[in-house]
Protein backbone atom coordinates (compact mmCIF):
# COMPACT_ATOMS: atom_id res chain seq x y z
CA UNK A 1 0.00 0.00 0.00
CA UNK A 2 2.37 2.66 0.68
CA UNK A 3 6.10 1.74 2.00
CA UNK A 4 5.49 -0.80 4.36
CA UNK A 5 2.37 -0.04 5.18
CA UNK A 6 -0.82 -2.61 4.17
CA UNK A 7 -4.69 -1.96 5.22
CA UNK A 8 -6.33 -5.07 5.93
CA UNK A 9 -10.17 -4.07 6.79
CA UNK A 10 -12.05 -5.86 9.33
CA UNK A 11 -16.03 -5.43 9.19
CA UNK A 12 -17.71 -4.08 12.32
CA UNK A 13 -21.51 -3.81 13.97
CA UNK A 14 -21.52 -0.15 13.64
CA UNK A 15 -22.85 1.85 10.37
CA UNK A 16 -19.32 3.29 9.83
CA UNK A 17 -18.67 0.33 8.45
CA UNK A 18 -15.51 -1.90 8.23
CA UNK A 19 -12.54 -0.57 10.07
CA UNK A 20 -9.02 -0.27 8.62
CA UNK A 21 -6.33 -2.32 10.64
CA UNK A 22 -2.95 -1.29 9.21
CA UNK A 23 0.23 -3.80 9.21
CA UNK A 24 3.52 -2.00 9.48
CA UNK A 25 6.43 -4.40 7.38
CA UNK A 26 9.20 -3.10 9.65
CA UNK A 27 11.34 -4.16 12.93
CA UNK A 28 9.23 -4.83 15.07
CA UNK A 29 6.19 -6.31 12.59
CA UNK A 30 3.23 -3.85 13.94
CA UNK A 31 -0.49 -3.94 13.75
CA UNK A 32 -2.16 -0.64 14.27
CA UNK A 33 -5.38 -1.20 15.92
CA UNK A 34 -6.83 -4.87 15.67
CA UNK A 35 -10.51 -4.33 14.88
CA UNK A 36 -13.72 -5.22 17.31
CA UNK A 37 -14.23 -8.66 19.43
CA UNK A 38 -16.11 -11.31 17.36
CA UNK A 39 -15.12 -14.31 15.69
CA UNK A 40 -15.82 -13.00 12.31
CA UNK A 41 -13.55 -10.20 12.93
CA UNK A 42 -10.88 -12.60 14.41
CA UNK A 43 -11.04 -14.28 11.40
CA UNK A 44 -10.94 -11.57 8.99
CA UNK A 45 -7.59 -10.03 10.73
CA UNK A 46 -5.85 -13.46 10.36
CA UNK A 47 -6.94 -14.30 6.88
CA UNK A 48 -5.61 -10.93 5.65
CA UNK A 49 -2.07 -11.15 7.67
CA UNK A 50 -1.70 -14.60 5.99
CA UNK A 51 -2.38 -12.99 2.43
CA UNK A 52 0.90 -10.43 3.30
CA UNK A 53 2.49 -13.58 4.49
CA UNK A 54 2.49 -13.24 8.07
CA UNK A 55 0.86 -15.42 11.13
CA UNK A 56 -1.08 -13.56 14.16
CA UNK A 57 2.18 -15.15 16.05
CA UNK A 58 4.35 -12.78 14.02
CA UNK A 59 3.14 -9.53 15.56
CA UNK A 60 5.47 -8.11 17.91
CA UNK A 61 4.02 -5.09 18.59
CA UNK A 62 0.38 -3.59 18.57
CA UNK A 63 -0.72 0.18 18.61
CA UNK A 64 -3.67 1.26 19.84
CA UNK A 65 -5.15 4.40 18.18
CA UNK A 66 -7.70 5.36 20.64
CA UNK A 67 -10.36 3.89 22.37
CA UNK A 68 -13.17 2.92 20.93
CA UNK A 69 -14.11 -0.93 20.70
CA UNK A 70 -14.00 -1.16 17.05
CA UNK A 71 -10.38 -0.63 17.08
CA UNK A 72 -9.66 -1.99 20.87
CA UNK A 73 -11.52 -5.08 21.27
CA UNK A 74 -9.13 -7.98 19.77
CA UNK A 75 -6.21 -6.15 21.11
CA UNK A 76 -5.82 -8.40 23.58
CA UNK A 77 -6.30 -11.57 21.88
CA UNK A 78 -3.26 -10.52 19.38
CA UNK A 79 -1.24 -9.68 22.27
CA UNK A 80 -1.98 -13.20 23.74
CA UNK A 81 -1.31 -15.20 20.56
CA UNK A 82 1.63 -13.44 19.69
CA UNK A 83 3.63 -12.11 22.87
CA UNK A 84 3.35 -8.74 21.58
CA UNK A 85 3.79 -5.09 23.45
CA UNK A 86 0.90 -3.05 23.37
CA UNK A 87 1.32 0.71 23.25
CA UNK A 88 -0.88 3.13 23.87
CA UNK A 89 -0.78 7.12 24.86
CA UNK A 90 -1.04 7.79 28.39
CA UNK A 91 -4.01 9.40 29.02
CA UNK A 92 -5.79 6.07 26.98
CA UNK A 93 -4.29 3.59 29.71
CA UNK A 94 -6.81 3.87 32.25
CA UNK A 95 -9.74 2.88 29.79
CA UNK A 96 -7.79 0.21 27.98
CA UNK A 97 -6.73 -1.82 31.41
CA UNK A 98 -10.00 -1.29 32.98
CA UNK A 99 -12.25 -1.58 30.00
CA UNK A 100 -15.48 -3.20 31.66
CA UNK A 101 -15.56 -0.54 34.81
CA UNK A 102 -14.31 2.28 32.23
CA UNK A 103 -17.50 1.73 30.28
CA UNK A 104 -19.72 1.61 32.99
CA UNK A 105 -19.19 4.84 33.63
CA UNK A 106 -19.49 6.00 30.41
CA UNK A 107 -22.59 4.66 30.06
CA UNK A 108 -23.62 6.55 33.50
CA UNK A 109 -22.53 9.89 32.63
CA UNK A 110 -23.72 9.47 28.36
CA UNK A 111 -27.32 8.83 30.47
CA UNK A 112 -27.06 11.88 32.22
CA UNK A 113 -26.06 13.96 29.43
CA UNK A 114 -29.59 12.39 27.77
CA UNK A 115 -31.86 13.01 30.66
CA UNK A 116 -30.41 16.66 31.13
CA UNK A 117 -31.20 17.54 27.38
CA UNK A 118 -34.54 16.31 26.76
CA UNK A 119 -34.63 13.12 26.18
CA UNK A 120 -37.19 10.61 27.85
CA UNK A 121 -36.27 8.00 30.33
CA UNK A 122 -37.82 5.30 28.34
CA UNK A 123 -35.43 6.35 25.19
CA UNK A 124 -32.54 6.77 28.09
CA UNK A 125 -33.10 3.17 29.29
CA UNK A 126 -33.70 1.61 25.71
CA UNK A 127 -30.32 3.14 24.42
CA UNK A 128 -28.83 2.14 27.65
CA UNK A 129 -29.34 -1.53 26.75
CA UNK A 130 -28.12 -1.57 23.32
CA UNK A 131 -24.92 0.14 24.40
CA UNK A 132 -24.48 -2.68 27.09
CA UNK A 133 -25.30 -5.19 24.32
CA UNK A 134 -22.28 -3.82 22.16
CA UNK A 135 -20.21 -3.54 25.34
CA UNK A 136 -19.06 -7.19 24.27
CA UNK A 137 -17.46 -5.75 20.88
CA UNK A 138 -14.96 -4.32 23.41
CA UNK A 139 -11.95 -5.96 25.44
CA UNK A 140 -9.54 -5.09 28.15
CA UNK A 141 -5.94 -5.35 27.16
CA UNK A 142 -2.88 -4.95 29.20
CA UNK A 143 -0.47 -1.36 27.81
CA UNK A 144 3.09 -2.73 28.06
CA UNK A 145 4.16 0.45 26.64
CA UNK A 146 3.15 4.10 27.48
CA UNK A 147 3.54 6.00 24.81
CA UNK A 148 3.37 9.77 25.38
CA UNK A 149 2.12 13.41 23.59
CA UNK A 150 5.40 14.26 21.03
CA UNK A 151 7.45 11.06 21.63
CA UNK A 152 9.24 9.25 18.88
CA UNK A 153 8.94 5.74 18.38
CA UNK A 154 11.80 4.03 16.47
CA UNK A 155 11.53 1.14 13.84
CA UNK A 156 14.27 0.01 11.53
CA UNK A 157 13.16 2.03 8.33
CA UNK A 158 10.75 4.63 9.59
CA UNK A 159 10.47 7.07 12.46
CA UNK A 160 6.84 7.44 13.54
CA UNK A 161 6.21 10.64 15.89
CA UNK A 162 3.25 10.15 18.48
CA UNK A 163 0.67 13.18 18.61
CA UNK A 164 -2.05 13.59 21.23
CA UNK A 165 -5.58 14.89 19.00
CA UNK A 166 -8.34 14.67 21.15
CA UNK A 167 -11.75 15.05 20.05
CA UNK A 168 -13.61 12.22 17.92
CA UNK A 169 -12.47 10.42 21.59
CA UNK A 170 -10.60 11.89 24.71
CA UNK A 171 -7.30 9.34 23.81
CA UNK A 172 -7.15 9.88 19.41
CA UNK A 173 -3.40 9.78 18.97
CA UNK A 174 -2.14 9.99 15.47
CA UNK A 175 1.44 8.91 14.19
CA UNK A 176 3.14 10.74 11.62
CA UNK A 177 6.05 9.34 9.77
CA UNK A 178 7.81 12.84 8.44
CA UNK A 179 10.27 11.73 6.33
CA UNK A 180 7.99 9.64 3.86
CA UNK A 181 5.28 12.76 4.61
CA UNK A 182 2.57 10.10 5.91
CA UNK A 183 0.30 10.40 8.68
CA UNK A 184 -1.74 6.90 10.19
CA UNK A 185 -4.54 8.99 11.84
CA UNK A 186 -7.30 6.47 12.56
CA UNK A 187 -10.69 8.37 12.74
CA UNK A 188 -9.58 11.89 13.72
CA UNK A 189 -9.38 12.48 9.70
CA UNK A 190 -11.67 10.12 7.65
CA UNK A 191 -12.54 11.17 3.86
CA UNK A 192 -15.93 9.96 3.02
CA UNK A 193 -17.82 11.15 6.32
CA UNK A 194 -17.15 13.86 9.24
CA UNK A 195 -15.86 12.43 12.43
CA UNK A 196 -18.54 12.39 15.15
CA UNK A 197 -16.70 14.40 18.15
CA UNK A 198 -19.02 12.35 20.75
CA UNK A 199 -19.01 13.74 24.26
CA UNK A 200 -17.43 11.57 26.34
CA UNK A 201 -16.52 10.93 30.08
CA UNK A 202 -14.27 13.58 31.15
CA UNK A 203 -10.52 11.85 31.94
CA UNK A 204 -9.95 13.84 34.44
CA UNK A 205 -12.86 13.12 37.01
CA UNK A 206 -14.69 16.27 36.53
CA UNK A 207 -18.03 16.12 36.25
CA UNK A 208 -18.18 19.36 33.45
CA UNK A 209 -19.36 17.88 29.82
CA UNK A 210 -16.43 18.18 27.94
CA UNK A 211 -17.06 20.73 25.06
CA UNK A 212 -16.03 17.81 22.56
CA UNK A 213 -16.26 19.68 18.98
CA UNK A 214 -14.93 22.74 20.24
CA UNK A 215 -11.34 19.90 21.30
CA UNK A 216 -11.72 18.58 17.87
CA UNK A 217 -11.64 21.64 15.82
CA UNK A 218 -8.28 22.83 17.74
CA UNK A 219 -7.15 19.73 16.71
CA UNK A 220 -7.55 19.57 13.43
CA UNK A 221 -5.82 22.91 13.22
CA UNK A 222 -2.99 21.21 14.33
CA UNK A 223 -2.92 18.73 11.67
CA UNK A 224 -3.58 21.18 8.89
CA UNK A 225 -0.67 22.63 9.52
CA UNK A 226 1.33 18.97 9.10
CA UNK A 227 3.39 18.31 5.99
CA UNK A 228 1.62 15.08 4.67
CA UNK A 229 1.15 13.42 1.29
CA UNK A 230 -0.66 10.69 2.70
CA UNK A 231 -3.46 10.35 5.59
CA UNK A 232 -4.46 6.69 6.15
CA UNK A 233 -7.70 6.51 8.22
CA UNK A 234 -9.46 4.42 10.36
CA UNK A 235 -12.36 3.94 8.09
CA UNK A 236 -12.52 4.21 4.18
CA UNK A 237 -9.94 5.13 1.76
CA UNK A 238 -6.55 6.98 1.85
CA UNK A 239 -6.52 10.56 2.04
CA UNK A 240 -4.60 12.53 -0.74
CA UNK A 241 -5.21 16.35 0.45
CA UNK A 242 -5.86 16.55 4.19
CA UNK A 243 -5.67 20.78 4.66
CA UNK A 244 -8.48 20.72 1.80
CA UNK A 245 -10.72 18.09 3.48
CA UNK A 246 -10.12 19.79 6.85
CA UNK A 247 -11.26 23.43 5.38
CA UNK A 248 -14.29 21.74 4.35
CA UNK A 249 -14.94 19.96 7.56
CA UNK A 250 -14.58 23.85 9.07
CA UNK A 251 -17.22 24.92 6.82
CA UNK A 252 -19.69 21.90 7.43
CA UNK A 253 -19.32 22.86 10.78
CA UNK A 254 -20.17 26.33 10.46
CA UNK A 255 -22.57 25.60 8.73
CA UNK A 256 -24.26 23.47 10.97
CA UNK A 257 -23.73 25.88 13.60
CA UNK A 258 -25.63 28.40 11.38
CA UNK A 259 -28.40 26.15 10.93
CA UNK A 260 -28.97 24.97 14.55
CA UNK A 261 -28.50 28.80 15.66
CA UNK A 262 -31.71 29.34 13.24
CA UNK A 263 -33.93 26.69 15.12
CA UNK A 264 -32.97 28.44 18.64
CA UNK A 265 -33.68 31.69 16.93
CA UNK A 266 -37.49 30.54 16.62
CA UNK A 267 -37.96 29.77 19.72
CA UNK A 268 -36.27 28.28 22.69
CA UNK A 269 -35.12 24.03 22.60
CA UNK A 270 -33.67 21.41 24.43
CA UNK A 271 -30.82 20.21 22.33
CA UNK A 272 -32.51 16.75 21.70
CA UNK A 273 -35.73 19.06 20.23
CA UNK A 274 -32.72 20.77 18.16
CA UNK A 275 -31.77 17.13 16.70
CA UNK A 276 -35.19 16.17 15.81
CA UNK A 277 -35.67 19.10 13.99
CA UNK A 278 -32.50 18.32 12.39
CA UNK A 279 -32.34 14.49 11.97
CA UNK A 280 -36.22 13.35 12.61
CA UNK A 281 -36.35 9.69 13.24
CA UNK A 282 -32.57 9.50 13.36
CA UNK A 283 -32.76 11.40 16.53
CA UNK A 284 -34.10 8.68 18.40
CA UNK A 285 -32.17 5.78 17.02
CA UNK A 286 -28.96 7.24 17.41
CA UNK A 287 -29.94 9.44 19.89
CA UNK A 288 -26.17 10.13 21.30
CA UNK A 289 -24.42 10.37 18.41
CA UNK A 290 -26.73 12.96 17.08
CA UNK A 291 -26.88 14.85 20.74
CA UNK A 292 -23.19 15.07 21.02
CA UNK A 293 -23.50 16.92 17.46
CA UNK A 294 -26.07 19.05 18.40
CA UNK A 295 -24.42 20.09 21.38
CA UNK A 296 -20.84 20.29 19.75
CA UNK A 297 -22.32 23.16 17.39
CA UNK A 298 -24.52 24.79 20.34
CA UNK A 299 -20.74 24.78 22.68
CA UNK A 300 -19.77 27.21 19.39
CA UNK A 301 -22.63 29.73 19.34
CA UNK A 302 -22.32 29.87 23.58
CA UNK A 303 -18.68 30.44 22.84
CA UNK A 304 -19.66 33.09 20.59
CA UNK A 305 -22.13 34.78 23.19
CA UNK A 306 -25.11 34.24 20.24
CA UNK A 307 -26.34 31.61 22.71
CA UNK A 308 -27.43 30.92 25.91
CA UNK A 309 -28.38 27.98 28.49
CA UNK A 310 -30.67 27.67 31.27
CA UNK A 311 -32.29 25.20 33.23
CA UNK A 312 -35.89 24.05 33.44
CA UNK A 313 -36.90 20.94 35.62
CA UNK A 314 -33.68 19.81 35.33
CA UNK A 315 -33.48 19.89 31.89
CA UNK A 316 -31.31 22.42 29.90
CA UNK A 317 -32.85 24.85 26.93
CA UNK A 318 -30.79 26.85 24.51
CA UNK A 319 -31.91 30.11 23.72
CA UNK A 320 -30.41 33.29 21.22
Amino acid sequence: MSDGIHRITIPTPFAVGRVNVYLIEDDPLTLVDAGPNSGTSFDELTNGLAALGHSLEDIELVILTHQHIDHLGLVSLVAQRSGADVAAIDVAVPFVENYSQEAQKDDAFAREVMLRNGISEDVVSALSAVSQAFRAWGARADVTRVLRDGEEMSFRDRTLKVHHRPGHSPTDTVFHDGERRTLIAADHLLGHISSNPLITRPTDGSNERPQALVTYLRSLEETRAMDVDLVLPGHGDPITDHRTLIDERFALHRRRAEKIFKLIAERPRTAYEIAQALWGNIAVTQAYLTLSEVLGHVDLLVNDGRVRERGSDGVIVFEA
